[in-house]
């Protein structure tokens, strides 16, 4: 990797938290006021009380923020600015020379954390069940926003544009043929890679597809009626099921994206963030709030409260909420990529993409797959399936 002159340099990035920072956190989780119980048995009306007082109790007297801080140091970081933002990455090369460069978007309420476990298995296929021939350099972009990432001062950050700026980065890290995965806003963002079709890209692998009908699409996002004489296999019956679910119970999407700002109280307590960035869907909740009831599945406590530490260290609730009120696109839609596709479907993500959608959005679908376990968060809780998963489905296009 070559350093490019002016504006454009890569530069490595260094980052440290005094001790100061960790023990106002400590304070502020003790001192949190609690609210009354939930009136319900289940977690219909959002993170459980019983959930977030365990988390809060570990965070303040068990958990090391520095064990992460270690690993996040211990790999190779850099920033660059990019259309007058300054965007931090992680850039692991393997050892593989023919390996094929990589590059992999989070989501919300996600953050570099949730794509770690994936490094060592993608960089060194051969020291996990893997061949040479499956390895990959890995780029791992903080979002505009979020994490070490530059905070957009004006409008105009959405997917769109930050799609753009890693076609930007892959040029200047010199790579001429790569690919790209995401999942969440992740997804869109690779999504819209695959549509502007940046020099170099020549695929993109998805774990949660753009492919509802546009019309389907615009009817549930309205909550309106589904368009007459549609007709409508089991799977897809199933599918859309699930989105009425999402579009009817994604509150938090719908505050974001309209009122981010007053969301202040996130920046001013860390019991508050962490409630509220732990309900991103019912599956991951439910899965979460297993692991804090002592349960061992999926995330761990620590998994979640590297990435919540994360947010709360940075700053980066409301910048990061933000992204949600620069979008103008719809989450789950066909975007009009006609690069190479590789979809997996997880049977915990918010919608099961079913293959005739992702034939018909995707003309150029070179894998479609139903993994066996995961949800939402599938890089951070079943990494495993997911290395699989890039593997299988990015090998035609090597």
């Amino acid at each position: 990797m070559s350093p490019t002159p002016g504006n454009a340099a890569i530069r490595p990035f260094t980052f440290d938290f005094p001790e100061a920072e960790l023990d106002d956190l400590r304070a502020r989780i003790k001192a949190a006021r609690w609210p009354d119980k939930e009136t319900v048995a289940d977690q219909s009306q959002g993170t459980q009380l019983a959930t977030i007082k365990e988390l809060a109790r570990y965070w303040a007297d068990e958990y090391d923020w520095r064990r992460t801080e270690a690993k996040l140091k211990a790999l190779p970081n850099f920033i660059t600015e990019i259309d007058g933002l300054d965007i931090h990455f992680l850039h692991v090369r393997s050892k593989h020379e023919d390996a094929l460069p990589l590059i992999i978007t989070h989501g919300w309420p996600g953050s570099v954390v949730e794509q770690l476990k994936l490094i060592e298995p993608l960089t060194d296929p051969t020291a996990h069940g893997g061949s040479a021939s499956d390895a990959f350099h890995v780029v791992i972009p903080s979002m505009p926003g979020y994490g070490f990432s530059g905070k957009p001062a004006g409008t105009g950050w959405g997917p769109e544009r930050i799609a753009r700026a890693w076609g930007e980065l892959m040029r200047r890290l010199g790579y001429t043929r790569y690919a790209a995965q995401g999942g969440d806003w992740g997804a869109i963002v690779a999504d819209f890679m695959g549509v502007q079709e940046p020099e170099g890209l020549i695929g993109i692998h998805t774990n949660m597809a753009g492919v509802v009908p546009p019309a389907l699409d615009a009817a549930l996002i309205a909550g309106n009626p589904l368009p007459e004489g549609l007709s409508l296999s089991d799977e897809e019956k199933a599918a859309v099921e699930q989105l009425d679910f999402v579009y009817r119970h994604v509150y938090y999407a719908y505050l974001m994206g309209s009122r981010p700002q007053s969301l202040t109280a996130l920046a001013d307590s860390p019991v508050g963030l962490a409630a509220f960035l732990l309900d991103h869907d019912k599956a991951s909740l439910a899965m979460i709030s297993r692991a804090f009831a002592g349960g061992s599945e999926g995330l761990s406590r620590d998994d979640v409260l590297d990435n919540v530490t994360l947010f709360w260290l940075t700053n980066t609730a409301i910048s990061a909420a933000r992204l949600y009120a620069e979008n103008s696109t719809s989450f789950f839609g066909v975007k009009g990529v006609r690069l190479p596709v590789a979809v997996s479907v997880f049977p915990d993500e918010m919608y099961q993409a079913p293959r005739s959608w992702a034939e018909r959005a995707y003309p150029n679908l070179v894998h479609y797959n139903r993994v066996a376990k995961g949800g939402h968060f599938a890089a951070w809780e079943q990494p495993e399936l997911l290395v699989g998963e890039i593997r299988a489905g990015l090998r035609s296009v090597r």
